[in-house]
């Protein structure tokens, strides 16, 4: 439904933004038609692929390279990720926050993942982490702080030089509560996050 209502107001636009001139008109047939047919449901939405789908894949398609050689040891069951967005340093992009959650990735310590830019290439490797991952309001190196939980204690990651520490039980430990205008993501077990395969 959404994608249909994207698509009407895409229509919409086009179809206002069209002279009156007569070399126009096939253009206002073809809006007209298609805008029917959004309207009727019988418009062809299959070639329209969502923000998600596009995350899905670019996160997928670097999971087989980043993890090329942990793959002909994992299980079918383990081959799978979760996965959140956030926009870590107000440049209109999401960075992608990817965790794991099975034997493979997840120790006595906590879990692996990764911070990824919306390119895909990678920010950061973390190890030894639960989730859910803490966005604060304060910033460094013009990327938001980090807290993340390990050990039972909550640990603050600062960028430094282009990073995040990968280790964040070896950072600092944050006195007190998780600041309440603090952002959750890659809630796992909190929210109901999609499983993708890689």
């Amino acid at each position: 439904m959404k994608n249909k209502i994207l698509i009407l107001i895409t229509i919409l636009t086009l179809s206002s933004c069209q002279n009156k001139d007569n070399s126009k008109n096939i253009v206002k047939t073809i809006v007209q038609d298609t805008l029917s047919k959004t309207l009727g449901g019988t418009a062809d939405l299959s070639e329209v692929t969502s923000k998600k789908d596009k995350a899905v894949e670019l996160i997928r398609k670097q999971l087989l390279v980043l993890l090329k050689n942990d793959i002909p040891a994992l299980t079918k069951e383990e081959r799978y990720f979760y996965y959140d967005a956030f926009d870590l340093n107000n440049d209109q992009k999401n960075e992608y926050f990817v965790g794991f959650s099975n034997p493979y990735f997840c120790g006595s310590g906590g879990c692996s993942g990764y911070i990824l830019k919306n390119d895909g290439s990678v920010i950061n490797r973390f190890t030894v982490a639960d989730f859910p991952i803490y966005v604060t309001t304060s910033s460094t190196e013009k990327f938001y702080d980090l807290i993340f939980e390990s050990g039972g204690k909550f640990h603050l990651l600062k960028m430094k030089s282009g990073k995040y520490p990968s280790n964040p039980s070896v950072q600092q430990v944050i006195k007190g509560d998780v600041p309440k205008e603090s952002t959750k993501v890659l809630d796992i077990q909190g929210e109901k996050l999609e499983k993708y395969s890689f």
